[in-house]
């Protein structure tokens, strides 16, 4: 087994567990391809497209 790296790990812990699932969802190839395929992207501050977000359980506060 390969002991985890320290700096991942203070990574996460500084950056909370929103990061850790956005940076296990980028790395999703199927999300990756959903993405890929989205027509547009959402301007700075518009809403994400409702279907894709819920399908990958976006949650934008």
């Amino acid at each position: 087994m390969i002991a985890p790296d320290s700096g991942d790990h203070e990574a996460i812990v500084r950056r909370g567990r929103g990061a850790l699932a956005w940076e296990v969802l980028r790395r999703d190839p199927a999300y990756r391809a959903a993405y890929a395929s989205l027509p547009g992207l959402p301007l700075t501050g518009a809403a994400a497209d409702a279907d894709f977000a819920a399908h990958w359980g976006l949650h934008f506060p």
